[in-house]
């Protein structure tokens, strides 16, 4: 049994590690935003989960009989300001605009997973959900934030802000599982793991 983490996240690679497992990673390659103008008014929670099932489906898809037993995690992040759901932002300039609006308040970031458990190439079984983690920004003043906004960090990620890098030093707190907003949500993961069969303990190193 291995697990195959169908993502790029160096993020979520960092977390599965720390917490024992080391996983094969494969990333999907799915367009997301053709996933998501497929979609029909989603809830935020439909658009996650929409976006991380894809990328599990993607992955699994690419999987042959040589693989033998394994779960494929699909993940995806976006975090919702004032209702509004924000992922990666374009520029700089986009960044620092997200960040005047977030000092000081909350967002609430989502996280959805889908898992996979396959044979070789035949699925075996599925399970997905979703999470929500209130996050508490501080305020930055605007040097602080210029050379956050410098660094790029928060143009590679959703919500433009990291827990566990730069980020985490404007983040006052969070009201919920921090792994998830990390990008992969250690409790949730388990819940699905065990729904398809496999205990989260028989996938450590």
């Amino acid at each position: 049994m291995r697990l195959v983490l169908a993502s790029a996240s160096p993020a979520r690679l960092a977390v599965l590690r720390a917490a024992g497992i080391d996983p094969s990673v494969l990333v999907s390659g799915v367009d997301e935003d053709a996933v998501a103008a497929a979609l029909t008014d989603p809830t935020p929670a439909e658009y996650v989960l929409a976006l991380a099932r894809a990328k599990a489906e993607a992955v699994a898809a690419t999987l042959t009989a040589t693989h033998g037993d394994a779960v494929v995690v699909g993940c995806d992040s976006m975090l919702s300001i004032g209702g509004e759901l924000v992922g990666k932002p374009e520029s700089a300039e986009v960044a620092a605009e997200r960040w005047a609006g977030m000092a000081g308040g909350t967002g609430e970031l989502l996280t959805g997973h889908a898992v996979l458990r396959v044979d070789g190439a035949t699925r075996v079984a599925a399970a997905e959900g979703s999470r929500s983690t209130t996050v508490r920004f501080a305020e930055p003043d605007p040097e602080e934030l210029a050379a956050y906004v410098g660094t790029g960090e928060p143009l590679a990620v959703a919500g433009a802000f990291t827990l566990d890098g730069l980020g985490g030093w404007f983040v006052e707190g969070v009201d919920g599982d921090p792994s998830s907003v990390v990008g992969i949500s250690l409790p949730l993961t388990r819940r699905l793991l065990a729904e398809v069969g496999v205990r989260v303990t028989d996938l450590w190193r």
